[in-house]
C-alpha cells in the first residue's frame, strides 16, 4: 500500500489553496417538470439558499394515488447523494435515476439536495444545507403560494431523511440537528442510511480485512476524511465517529424511526454494526438489513441488489 496514491485513485489534484480540481465528469441530465411519455416522474429545480447557491431537484411521480376521486398525499423523502463529500451533485444520472425511482416506486415526493462539497466547503456545511432544505420546505408549507407540488401533492407529517454512503452520514446529522429547530407542519417520523460513512480512529477489523478495497481502500477512506473533516480534527470527532461525543449522543433517542443497510464485504461493515448498537441502546426503533453476501456500492452494479433495497424502503416508508 506505500506506492498507492489516493489521489490518483480517486482521479483529484489539490490546489494550493485548497480546493480540488476534480479529473472526473460524471454523467449529469436536467430535471423535467413536463410529463414525458415512459417516464415514471417529473422533476423540477429549485433554489434552496440564494448566499450559499445550495439547490434542490423535486421528483414526483406522473401516476399519483387517489381516494374517492381525491388525490391521495405523498410521503416526503428529502435525499442526500453519495460521494465521500468530496464529489456528485443531484443533476448526476447516479442521484436523478434513484432519486426517480424512489418517488415512482413507493410512491413519494423524492428532494434530492444539492449540498456543498469538500474540502472546498468542509463539514459541517453539508449538514447546514439539509436543514437548510428542511427548512425551506417548511416556508412552502406555511406559505399560500409556495412551491405548488410540495403543496398540492406532500403530506408534511410524513417526511423522511435518507441517503448512501456520505448522504447517510448526512441524513443522520441532519435528523439530529434538526431537533433544534420548530419544523412544524413538518415531522419527521424516519431515517433510511444505505451503507453509510462513519469512521473513527480505531481500525475495526473489517477495514483491515479489506483494507485494499478496489472502490474504497482504506488510504482513500482516510483522504476523504481529510478533506472534509474541520481541520485541527481527527476521526474520533462526532461528524465521522457517531459513537464518539457522549453528549451529542443525548439527543439520539429522538430521531425516529431507523433504517440501516450494510453489506459484509464493506469496509465500513463494522462500523455499521456499531451504529446499529448505539442506536438500539439508545431506544431507537432500529431495523438493520446487513447482507453477508455484497460488497460497497453494490446495489449500483446489480439491478437485483438494487431492487431488493428499494422494496425495503418502500415497506419501511409508511
Amino acid at each position: 500500500m506505500s506506492k498507492f496514491d489516493p489521489y490518483e485513485h480517486l482521479s483529484i489534484r489539490l490546489n494550493p489553496d485548497g480546493t480540488l480540481t476534480r479529473l472526473s465528469n460524471f454523467p449529469k441530465t436536467v430535471a423535467n417538470p413536463g410529463v414525458i411519455p415512459a417516464l415514471p416522474t417529473v422533476s423540477k429545480d429549485v433554489t434552496v439558499n440564494d448566499e450559499t447557491k445550495v439547490w434542490a431537484r423535486i421528483f414526483r411521480p406522473t401516476k399519483l394515488p387517489s381516494n374517492d376521486n381525491t388525490v391521495a398525499r405523498l410521503p416526503i423523502v428529502f435525499y442526500f447523494h453519495g460521494g465521500g463529500f468530496v464529489f456528485y451533485s443531484a443533476a448526476n444520472l447516479s442521484t436523478h435515476q434513484p432519486c426517480s425511482a424512489l418517488a415512482s416506486e413507493i410512491p413519494a415526493i423524492v428532494i434530492a439536495v444539492d449540498h456543498r462539497l469538500a474540502p472546498e466547503h468542509k463539514l459541517p456545511a453539508q449538514y447546514e444545507d439539509a436543514v437548510d432544505t428542511i427548512l425551506w420546505v417548511k416556508k412552502q408549507a406555511l406559505d399560500p403560494e409556495g412551491e405548488k407540488w410540495l403543496r398540492d401533492y406532500g403530506d408534511f407529517t410524513r417526511c423522511y431523511l435518507g441517503g448512501r454512503g456520505s448522504g447517510g452520514n448526512i441524513a443522520y446529522h441532519a435528523a439530529l440537528r434538526t431537533l433544534n429547530y420548530d419544523i412544524k407542519p413538518l415531522n419527521v417520523i424516519g431515517i433510511f442510511l444505505n451503507q453509510p460513512m462513519f469512521g473513527g480512529k480505531q481500525r475495526m477489523p473489517s477495514e483491515l480485512t479489506y483494507a485494499t478495497d478496489q472502490l474504497i481502500p482504506l488510504p482513500v477512506l482516510d483522504l476523504l476524511w481529510e478533506l472534509a473533516l474541520p481541520k485541527g480534527t481527527d476521526r474520533d470527532h462526532r461528524f465521522c465517529n457517531p459513537l464518539a461525543d457522549g453528549a451529542y449522543k443525548s439527543k439520539v433517542s429522538s430521531i425516529g424511526r431507523c433504517l440501516v443497510f450494510s453489506f459484509t464485504m464493506d469496509p465500513m461493515f463494522d462500523r455499521a454494526q456499531e451504529f446499529v448498537q448505539m442506536l438500539v441502546k439508545h431506544g431507537v426503533q432500529v431495523e438493520a438489513r446487513f447482507d453477508a453476501v455484497g460488497f460497497h456500492n453494490i446495489d449500483t452494479v446489480d439491478p437485483q441488489r438494487s431492487q431488493a433495497l428499494m422494496n425495503i424502503i418502500k415497506e419501511f416508508i409508511i
